[in-house]
């Protein structure tokens, strides 16, 4: 069988539909027309996607406010802000360019989600005339909703997270009923969980585990079969060209990140200074049984935070020394992280969203080529 490959889920939204965004938030435009604007990002999408031979395609998630955000708000200013949230949160993450992403705050329950992913999916998937894959949002992001210090009155910790499995459960269960083959589940949050810094206190709370064991919480309610089709993916951020953790060892994530049941894992890897002692620990901690599946891990080979397109060559020979260490039946490729993972993206490093999506297809459709080659070498 040959290598698998797989995008993650993101591309930078036009900038057409960025100014749809910030027109709605100004009340400039009904939602009638900022919709009108996604359906023609997502069509877009999903054309250019399926035309670099991507046997499974996204809609670039250019409905969603964020990856991590789609759930609660219908955009980052906060329009359509669910009601038992406030706009104060925690920062999920400070980039090493200095720019934050906040999130919001839970004030009241029961928490719900206001939009689930198949939603979108329902809406984008007439569009698609190849497997339209989704990506959702880990219940160890939406965790962070939650007040790190004290407790909601009338709402506990406890009966938070148990509203929380239910619902990340659901979102997952709604995307294969709409007929999506495979979906990611978004966990950047799991590097920085190993950060410790003292500008943003819930990562140096020692966090990690609680979030690998409340990720299970969620894998465990699905089949065997089913998990073989729900994937982890991590990165150490990748918004406005920059990042949050990838300061943070590989070494200190990844024994940990695998204990989560899932059947495939989307790892960052192709901007790593030594990839081949990560290739060695992706070898070592994945598990060829993990409650009966076995789990694949997918290397990043693409860097969507570079302009630069990788060569089919590169692709290949990175694919080839990873086959070193992972058995290749458990190997496949995918890109570094999603292209743009917040609806507002500039791509300061690429001359703009526009040019920057240009640049995600051509990254991708080398990532596909390159694969085959690998796979050709390999002799699978």
């Amino acid at each position: 069988m040959p290598i698998p490959t797989e995008s993650v889920g993101s591309l930078p939204r036009p900038a057409k539909l960025q100014a749809a965004y910030a027109d709605y938030d100004a009340g400039k435009i009904t939602k009638e027309e900022f919709e009108k604007a996604q359906d023609e990002a997502c069509k877009d999408s999903i054309e250019r996607m399926e035309a670099t031979g991507q046997w499974c395609v996204t809609d670039g998630e250019n409905r969603a406010s964020s990856f991590a955000t789609y759930p609660i708000t219908d955009t980052l200013m906060g329009t359509g802000l669910a009601e038992t949230l406030a706009p104060d949160g925690q920062y999920f993450a400070i980039f090493d360019d200095g720019h934050h992403r906040q999130l919001p705050r839970l004030v009241k329950g029961p928490f719900r989600y206001k939009t689930y992913a198949a939603d979108y999916y329902n809406k984008s998937k007439k569009y698609a005339t190849k497997p339209l894959k989704q990506a959702v949002i880990a219940p160890s992001m939406l965790y962070l909703l939650y007040p790190l210090e004290g407790e909601i009155e009338g709402y506990s910790k406890e009966a938070f997270v148990q509203d929380l499995v239910d619902e990340c459960e659901k979102d997952i269960r709604k995307c294969f009923e709409a007929g999506a083959p495979r979906v990611s589940i978004d966990f950047t949050e799991g590097r920085l969980a190993c950060k410790n810094d003292p500008r943003n206190p819930w990562t140096g709370a020692k966090m990690l585990q609680i979030f690998i064991d409340l990720n299970n919480k969620v894998l465990d309610r699905f089949t065997a079969e089913e998990r073989k089709n729900i994937g982890i993916h991590t990165c150490p951020g990748g918004d406005c060209d920059s990042v949050h953790s990838k300061d943070v060892d590989y070494n200190e994530l990844l024994p940990s990140m695998f204990q989560m049941n899932a059947g495939y894992f989307l790892i960052q890897l192709s901007t790593e200074s030594d990839k081949t002692r990560i290739y060695k620990l992706l070898g070592e901690h994945s598990r060829a049984d993990a409650n009966v599946v076995p789990q694949v891990c997918f290397i990043g080979v693409t860097n969507p935070l570079n302009p630069r397109v990788e060569t089919p060559e590169e692709v290949r020979d990175a694919l080839l020394e990873a086959a070193k260490y992972i058995p290749v039946e458990r190997l496949g490729s995918t890109d570094d992280c999603g292209f743009s993972p917040f609806s507002i993206d500039v791509k300061p490093q690429h001359e703009g969203p526009d040019a920057a999506r240009l640049i995600a297809f051509k990254k991708i459709e080398a990532r596909i080529k390159g694969t085959e080659l690998a796979s050709a070498a390999l002799g699978v």
